[in-house]
């Protein structure tokens, strides 16, 4: 994988997605700095977002990317999405991981733990931090995303 490191945060109803991905980055020796919670009890989305969200901006320049569970993903999609520098993409298979990656150079994850079963959230997350930025073309319309 070619990440150096990987912020993760969930809510309640990402907790137990959250644990399995921990476990799977944990195995391929990537660092994991989760951002919470610690437990499963009902907490709000937008707390853990935004707070992933500031420590993948404060660590981008080193590689790091994020990756954000919810119930479908969405809430915390929208939520990270209102930062600028942030291209958080909701992914529900391995072909949509690799295109946010490779064109639109996305630097969050979002998962719904209620939508992808954890055999299937691991490969999009394996997928998601192998897949390169394939530039040209495609920074010319990231720099669009980014201008006011």
């Amino acid at each position: 994988m070619n990440c150096a490191s990987v912020v993760i945060a969930s809510d309640h109803g990402g907790f137990g997605l959250k644990k399995t991905l921990v476990g799977r980055l944990a195995a391929r020796r990537i660092e994991v700095l989760d951002l919470g919670p610690d437990c499963a009890e009902t907490c709000d989305y937008p707390v853990f977002a935004k707070r992933a969200v500031r420590k993948v901006l404060e660590l981008e320049a080193r590689g790091c990317l994020g990756v954000l569970i919810c119930g479908t993903g969405l809430g915390m999609s929208m939520t990270a999405n209102r930062f600028p520098g942030i291209r958080a993409a909701v992914c529900v298979n391995e072909y949509m991981a690799r295109m946010a990656r490779a064109h639109n150079n996305a630097n969050l994850l979002c998962l719904g733990e209620r939508v992808v079963g954890p055999g299937l959230a691991v490969a999009i997350l394996d997928v998601f931090l192998s897949t390169a930025f394939e530039g040209g073309r495609h920074q010319a319309r990231i720099n669009l995303i980014e201008a006011d």
